[in-house]
């Protein structure tokens, strides 16, 4: 049997017990924050570089525009001045059994931008709705 890299069209993101089906997400990353610190009897010339904080982008979701499906926007409007609704979100790489081969947990996620589609008379394309994630923490888990 080969052994080939995981495509990436097959997927599933599940937000509270409820799954959800969209044609992208994005912004999966995690950065460590570098310090650079020097004290005055260091016998070399630069700097020590030290691990800090880690920061996590916005996670970005797309998806079809449905009639009469707003769980999208009832949970963007939890958003209230320092109140929201903050949900873990689970999302996985499935394969074609449909079963989880890599999963990303994002840890107390809230919708921090939604936005609706564009419209154009001439176009032939899908509505297309999408929702900006921050949150507080991304592992990943690869079986």
């Amino acid at each position: 049997m080969a052994n080939y890299p995981l495509p990436k069209f097959h997927f599933q993101v599940d937000w509270g017990g409820s799954s959800v089906s969209f044609t992208e997400v994005s912004g999966l990353d995690v950065e460590t924050e570098v310090i650079e610190y020097r004290d005055g009897a260091m016998r070399d010339h630069t700097k020590q570089k030290i691990p800090g904080l880690q920061k996590y982008g916005n996670i970005t979701l797309k998806r079809g525009v449905f009639p009469a499906d707003n769980e999208f926007f009832a949970w963007w409007n939890t958003v209230a001045l320092n109140t929201v609704e903050r949900r873990d979100v689970t999302i996985s790489l499935l394969n074609e059994e449909h079963e989880p081969v890599m999963v990303w947990k994002v840890r107390n996620a809230w919708p921090a931008k939604v936005a609706g589609t564009d419209l154009k008379a001439d176009g032939n394309e899908i509505a297309i709705e999408t929702l900006e994630l921050a949150h507080e923490g991304l592992t990943v888990e690869n079986g």
